[in-house]
């Protein structure tokens, strides 16, 4: 990548991060001053298991019946709405994005866990200081090819955690799991990580998305065992 794209790049990450600091900070997986939950402390101060949960070695696959097969050549994510600069990313520019490589835990609302899943893909906090949201957007809309879509506030989803990942444990990201981009949300239930994204739209005021319009919680935070709307 050129120097110069480069350090806008950083230099618009570093603007953003400042903006939502405080959010942040605040938001429950980081300031929840009595988590529920079992085992070792994790990075963000919570118990390593959410209440509710049990450690799994495997994998499971969880999808609304359909599981698109998406071509590297043909895939596609757009980054729009309340944004000042929209894009439309191929493979190619996606993958030449500045990477990012992380170890976290996958948090099922159906009452598994999976720990230490090694991941490569791009920050969301990159793609959106690419896009440079405007100053009224609160939340994002994902959307999957499969035609999934789920919401999240931009406090959660600017965290550094929060990835579009296409590789797992040092090989392509599976089909099954969202291959060739799904994006995870490790302080949060995985479903609000879409699979197979495709777009992601910001918002300036919150809409539900699949699961959330289905009953399932708008904040899905596993440590108060936040799995459903009352």
């Amino acid at each position: 990548m050129e120097e110069d794209k480069l350090a806008r790049i950083i230099e618009a990450r570093m603007k953003l991060k400042a903006r939502f600091q405080d959010k942040i900070k605040e938001t429950p997986s980081l300031s929840d001053n009595a988590p529920k939950g079992t085992g070792e402390i994790n990075r963000h101060g919570m118990p390593g298991i959410p209440i509710g949960q049990t450690v799994t070695g495997k994998w499971p696959v969880l999808d609304l019946g359909y599981q698109p097969n998406i071509s590297l050549d043909r895939w596609r994510l757009i980054i729009d709405g309340a944004v000042e600069n929209s894009l439309r990313l191929t493979w190619k520019e996606f993958i030449a994005l500045p990477q990012t490589k992380d170890t976290s835990d996958f948090h099922c609302v159906t009452t598994w866990s999976k720990l230490n899943m090694h991941w490569k893909g791009v920050s969301l906090l990159d793609l959106a200081a690419l896009v440079h949201p405007v100053e009224a957007a609160t939340h994002i809309m994902c959307y999957g090819y499969d035609t999934y879509t789920t919401n999240l506030s931009l406090e959660e989803a600017l965290k550094p955690d929060v990835l579009l990942v296409h590789t797992y444990d040092g090989q392509p990201l599976p089909k099954e799991h969202g291959g060739p981009v799904r994006m995870i949300t490790p302080q949060l239930y995985a479903w609000k990580g879409s699979k197979w994204i495709k777009r992601i739209e910001f918002l300036t005021e919150d809409k539900l998305g699949f699961w959330e319009d289905r009953g399932y919680s708008n904040t899905a935070y596993p440590w108060r065992n936040d799995r459903y709307s009352d």
